[in-house]
């Protein structure tokens, strides 16, 4: 199985992203081709050889020739409508699409407004939309059966940007890195980017550290600080093998170890538990269930059971705290089995398919409800009806 490994000790951004995808081997004359295809002017992207920390690397440069034209505010349907009108391929606009996708919904929720509305500053630049779907043609090209990462650096410290000081992480890549390890203050600037963050949320199947590999090739994306430590992406292919079943044979679904934490809640309304859930959520749970259940003196009650990974464990404690009526709670470490599953968009505001693999087996398919509603609502349609539609749609791609 070839695997592409995210290395990120010392974050991502998009443009350290593409310097390590060129380091790695994709081709630059076929990179400025595809891009291209966008239809856009006013920029030039070079590639240089530099060094972090005595390794040698690549940096990507976008060049916009001193023009500060391209750094207006661009609004999430300007960006969509360019994306989605474009020549590129159907498999690169999806991902691009889903990686501003991501950002739009992190800067909505952080500014507190719609997502058709977010304007964006720094990501709707030139270069940046370079960055974004500069990366999807890059995923393209290499064409990895799986996407890992490692652990990722954020960085500590506060950065500048359109709206002023902030604090790193900035908030949309809190959002955007919510549910990966992460770690901060290994160094004293902001090391991911939300652009880099967005291209991992959009393309990791898996947050591991470990796993048996055989390393096929390496590349290295150099960022623009020079610092005590090296300021480095490294990325590379590997031949990977899967985990061993308890027959001796390949293990077709993926395994994780998790935590279970439960909570027995008598005092709560249901308006009040739905709130918990919600924040249960935005602090990084994986899942959380409610299930009726009798107490003690026949008092009927709630059991509020949450998943979640190590990483996310002391700011879901602190929810559970916080924000429910419970004094105390039990944790249960389990291990959790999951089939791989990959999502396909049909063009712009088409809707979502998503498809469940038993290792290499299409087992089954599965239109997202929120498209199948909204394309009911806006035609009148049945739920079924709406997604005959979509699927038909998938058929004629």
């Amino acid at each position: 199985m070839k695997t592409l490994h995210f290395d990120c000790f010392a974050g991502i951004s998009g443009d350290m992203a593409l310097g390590a995808f060129e380091d790695l081997g994709v081709p630059p004359d076929t990179l400025h081709t595809e891009l291209g295809k966008l239809g856009l002017g006013g920029w030039a992207l070079r590639f240089e050889r530099d060094q972090r920390g005595g390794i040698t690397g690549t940096h990507a440069v976008v060049d916009l020739g001193g023009s500060t034209d391209h750094h207006s505010h661009t609004t999430w349907k300007e960006i969509r409508s360019l994306i989605a009108g474009s020549t590129l391929s159907d498999g690169v606009k999806n991902r691009a699409l889903d990686i501003f996708t991501r950002i739009a919904r992190a800067e909505a929720q952080v500014h507190g407004t719609a997502e058709e509305d977010v304007a964006f500053h720094e990501v709707g630049a030139l270069d940046s939309i370079i960055d974004i779907v500069g990366a999807a043609i890059c995923l393209d090209l290499l064409k990895p059966d799986r996407i890992t990462c490692s652990e990722v650096e954020l960085g500590s410290g506060m950065v500048r940007c359109a709206h002023g000081l902030l604090p790193v992480p900035a908030p949309a890549t809190v959002l955007l890195t919510r549910g990966m390890p992460v770690k901060t203050g290994g160094f004293p600037k902001e090391m991911t980017t939300p652009t880099g963050a967005a291209i991992l949320a959009s393309s990791v199947d898996e947050f591991t550290g470990v796993g048996s590999f055989r390393e096929l090739k390496t590349g290295y994306g150099i960022g623009t600080r020079k610092m005590d430590k090296p300021n480095l992406l490294r990325v590379s292919l590997r031949e990977e093998r899967n985990t061993a079943d308890a027959s001796g044979g390949l293990s077709p679904w993926k395994t994780e170890e998790l935590v279970l934490m439960e909570a027995t809640i008598d005092d709560m309304s249901g308006e009040a538990l739905g709130f918990l859930m919600e924040s249960l959520f935005a602090s990084g749970a994986l899942d959380v269930t409610f299930t009726p259940c009798v107490m003690k003196k026949s008092r009927p009650a709630t059991i509020v059971s949450v998943l979640t990974g190590e990483e996310k464990l002391n700011a879901l404690r602190e929810t559970l705290f916080r924000r429910s009526s419970t004094i105390g709670f039990r944790e249960t470490t389990l291990r959790r089995l999951s089939l791989r599953r990959e999502e396909e968009r049909l063009g712009e505001g088409g809707g979502r398919r998503k498809t469940v693999y038993y290792g290499a087996e299409k087992l089954r398919s599965k239109i997202e409800f929120e498209d199948r509603a909204r394309l009911a609502r806006e035609r009148g349609l049945t739920l079924e009806e709406a997604e005959r539609i979509i699927n038909d749609g998938f058929a004629g791609k």
